[in-house]
């Protein structure tokens, strides 16, 4: 009776050994499939963009469609963005140039009445005195206004042109040629290359 509960005992035991070694086996096994999970997640959902880039470099040879379509893409891509730094640039460059164009369109008129009272105030010699204010405050304007581009247009002898002149009448005068301005009846003026006011002449008739 006492040898078989002895072997009982023993068998009881052997059995429970067997099942916390399954029991570890389990876990063992569960946590390395976790693992195994979490490292294919991990791949899947964060893959980093080095890595990315690296893959696509080694998918895309040299020589296939797609990396020359890639390439062209990126090339006309290029050159497009250099030419619209190019363009703002030049617009830029433009701008500032004619910045100064409405005000010193503006001033024209007072440009034309200091001529005008010089023209006219020549005539009596008890203007002399108050001529000599009139001619060195149109003189120091000028000077102003050419500083910042303002150029005059106009000048009795030189030939007519459309671009620069606006002919108001025709004269007969043998001093200068035929087709030539004799008389400048309001003079005109330029901002660099553009012009503001056409200066308006008389042409000689030849």
């Amino acid at each position: 009776m006492h040898h078989h509960k002895v072997h009982d005992t023993y068998k009881k035991a052997a059995e429970a050994a067997e099942m916390e070694a399954a029991a570890a086996a389990a876990a063992e096994a569960a946590a390395e499939h976790a693992e195994a999970d979490a490292a294919t997640a991990g791949d899947d959902g964060q893959t980093a963009p080095e890595d990315l880039a690296r893959a696509c470099r080694e998918q895309l040879c040299p020589l296939c469609e797609e990396k020359k379509v890639a390439d062209d893409m990126r090339l006309r891509m290029a050159a497009e963005m250099e030419n619209f730094k190019k363009r703002l640039s030049r617009e830029h460059e433009e701008q500032m140039r004619y910045a100064a164009e409405k005000i010193l369109r503006d001033m024209l008129p007072g440009l034309d009445n200091l001529e005008l009272a010089l023209q006219y105030g020549s005539r009596d010699a008890a203007c002399q005195d108050m001529l000599t204010g009139v001619a060195m405050t149109r003189k120091l304007m000028l000077e102003a206004m050419a500083r910042h581009g303002l150029v005059p247009v106009g000048e009795e002898g030189e030939d007519f042109t459309p671009e620069r002149h606006e002919a108001v009448g025709f004269d007969a005068c043998s001093t200068v040629g035929p087709g030539c301005v004799t008389r400048v009846l309001q003079r005109g003026y330029k901002l660099g290359d553009r012009l503001l006011r056409p200066a308006k002449v008389m042409i000689n008739q030849g």
